[in-house]
């Protein structure tokens, strides 16, 4: 009797407790003892529950509309499902649908449903529900293959998984032409403006413009690696949107046109000391799009654009065919050419350097917290932006030519592995991936690339010219053929110009021009020639001889050429420019390699040879590759190394 008329009694509490929040609970009385039978439990006291909704303490990971649903300790792992159907029913009632997701029952008992925030209220007020906690994104803590890979050799830090280059970039502002940006979403909130502009075509098979905010993701990821709070490469980087694609990714020159001209009045109306404008598109080759691209650069901006995903020669393309521009191929997670498909990334003599477009992790438009792996050229000209805002927040006072160099001097170089690229394209395409320079770097190197020309005609009357970029001087010339049959070259100038040209010989294959171009403060070169039977150039004090038809053993500043042939020598003078000459005879008599020391630049590459047929000389980074024919009486290779010494150096000796 006595057990009996306590069970009543809790009866009568739980009929008052339920009376009391019938207006909360007016099916749940039934269902409540409907667990007890079946659980074979016993009821004690019950209040009204206070169940705790919690959330992420980071706003921006919190992932809206999706919460985990934690039962209270004790309960068993069948309370979870009775607890799923209760909230089912409850939301059927007003109307609201809810999905699961996920139940536990280890750690927890609990599940994970996607519902409302009307639902949420009532799931709190659930008798089993100890707490709700909405649910919120977690990030693998090392930095993705991509950053890791820009910071390897040189710069900044990757410590403990951390991508830390020298500086943030945020001295420097990217003016981004592509369709669209969503510029709320978690990595780059309050980095992007979507400026006022907008010149799209019409999509096929829509009759109305879709607003930026329906498009897909591609402007949305580019600027995410441009300057991403943990996917950008210069995190602090300001990114203004010119909407030139429309929501299909696809534009016209006069749109890309107008979209640069809109770049340049802002600029005269509001100037900005560091600029890059990203082209993340390709189009066939235009000489207009080109001459925008270069008047841009003429005006002090650094202009970069994707290669293009067409497996095919960069120079058939704009704006990536404009020698200005820097422009920009794809390469993998181990640095091997993108590929994608029957397509993959351009390649060629028109671009610059390569650097990562497969497999990038970036924002996605899909949600404000979403993120998305995407591949492309577009990918890689972002990553070399995110670069060159960073060099110009170190020095702001660089040109866009010294930007370009210092990207080519700390690349990684010689890891592409170019057998899968025609044979006419494998020499003149540059076997360079993009790094990021130290945080000591500055503007006071003498830098130096090679510039090729296409190949010339087989004729005997043809030729082929390469030119350096504004702002760089040309410290050398040579020809280049497969055969080595040529005819030679010479400096010439040519609307205030220097340029190279190499002459193809009766018989030849056809012939390359290669200029070696440099950049430094101060630095001026002259054209000398002499038709004298033995032609001999004498060189000033003041002057570096850099280049030359032969020089002359016993004299370094003076060069000699044979008997019946015009001479040429490239002289140069810069504050502090020291230059030695370094000259090696092939011990195999097939080919020889002549490297600069370090601290040392190469200005010139050249071959001799007692009567064999030379293999014209190859530059390839700060070495001079000679090779001769097979069975000939070997070559001797010659290369020019200059320096600029730095006011605490003492004067070196000449290098060994």
């Amino acid at each position: 009797m006595r057990r009996t008329s306590a069970w009543v009694g809790w009866v009568l509490c739980l009929c008052t407790s339920l009376a009391a929040s019938a207006q909360d609970y007016p099916d749940e009385d039934e269902m409540i003892l409907d667990l007890f039978r079946e659980d074979g439990t016993k009821p004690g006291p019950r209040a009204v529950p206070t169940a705790e909704f919690l959330k992420c303490n980071k706003a921006a990971w919190r992932v809206h509309g999706q919460y985990l649903v934690v039962l209270r300790q004790g309960t068993h792992g069948s309370h979870v499902q009775r607890t799923i159907r209760r909230l089912r029913a409850k939301a059927a009632r007003r109307g609201q649908l809810l999905e699961i997701l996920h139940t536990y029952s280890a750690a927890l008992h609990g599940f994970m449903v996607k519902m409302s925030s009307d639902v949420l209220h009532l799931a709190l007020k659930l008798p089993q529900v100890h707490y709700i906690e909405e649910d919120s994104s977690i990030f693998a803590q090392s930095a993705p293959w991509n950053l890791q890979r820009l910071l390897q050799p040189h710069g900044g830090s990757s410590e403990n998984g951390t991508y830390r280059p020298p500086n943030d970039g945020g001295m420097a502002l990217v003016y981004l032409l592509d369709g669209s940006v969503q510029s709320s979403h978690r990595e780059i909130e309050g980095r992007v403006l979507i400026t006022d502009f907008n010149s799209v075509p019409e999509e096929d098979g829509v009759r109305v413009h879709r607003q930026a905010s329906q498009c897909d993701s591609h402007g949305t990821h580019i600027a995410g690696v441009v300057s991403g709070s943990d996917s950008g490469v210069a995190r602090g980087a300001g990114v203004n949107l010119v909407r030139v694609l429309n929501c299909q990714g696809k534009g016209t020159v006069s749109g890309a046109l107008a979209g640069l001209e809109y770049i340049q009045s802002t600029l005269l109306a509001r100037p900005v000391d560091a600029v890059v404008v990203l082209l993340p598109f390709s189009g066939g080759f235009s000489r207009s799009l080109n001459a925008a691209c270069r008047d841009m650069v003429a005006k002090g901006a650094v202009v970069i654009a994707a290669a293009g995903n067409y497996r095919d020669d960069a120079c058939l393309y704009s704006p990536a065919s404009e020698p200005e521009v820097i422009t920009v191929g794809a390469v993998n997670s181990v640095d091997q050419l993108m590929s994608q498909g029957a397509g993959g990334t351009n390649f060629g003599r028109c671009i610059d350097l390569f650097a990562p477009g497969d497999d990038i992790v970036s924002a996605s438009s899909d949600c404000s917290t979403c993120f998305a792996s995407q591949s492309g050229t577009s990918q890689a000209a972002a990553h070399a932006a995110g670069i060159a805002a960073v060099i110009l927040s170190s020095n702001q006072n660089v040109s866009p030519v010294q930007v370009m160099q210092m990207m080519l001097h700390y690349s990684i170089s010689h890891t592409i592995n170019f057998l899968s690229l025609p044979d006419s394209h494998r020499l003149i395409s540059p076997n360079l991936v993009a790094a990021m320079p130290p945080a000591k770097s500055t503007n006071e190197e003498l830098l130096c690339r090679s510039v090729w020309s296409k190949r010339s005609g087989v004729t005997s009357s043809d030729q082929a010219v390469s030119r350096c970029r504004l702002g760089e001087e040309m410290m050398s010339c040579s020809s280049y053929t497969p055969d080595g049959v040529h005819a030679g070259e010479t400096v010439s100038e040519s609307s205030g110009q220097m340029e190279c040209v190499a002459f193809n010989a009766l018989g030849g294959e056809g012939v390359y021009a290669v200029a070696r171009c440099c950049v430094i403060g101060g630095l001026q070169c002259q054209v000398h020639a002499s038709s004298e039977c033995v032609a001999t150039i004498g060189v000033t004090t003041q002057h570096h001889l850099t280049a030359d038809s032969r020089p002359h053993g016993s004299d370094r500043r003076r060069c000699v050429g044979s008997s019946g042939a015009t001479s040429h020598a490239v002289c140069c003078h810069a504050p502090s420019l020291e230059c030695h000459l370094l000259e090696k005879i092939s011990a195999d008599k097939d080919q020889v390699e002549v490297s600069c020391p370090s601290g040392w630049t190469l200005t010139d590459c050249s071959a001799v040879s007692p009567g064999s047929v030379v293999l014209a000389p190859v530059a390839k980074g700060n070495s001079c590759h000679v090779g001769s024919a097979s069975g000939a009486g070997g070559a001797a290779g010659v290369a020019v190394c200059c320096r600029v010494r730095q006011p605490e150096q003492r004067r070196a000796s000449p290098p060994p």
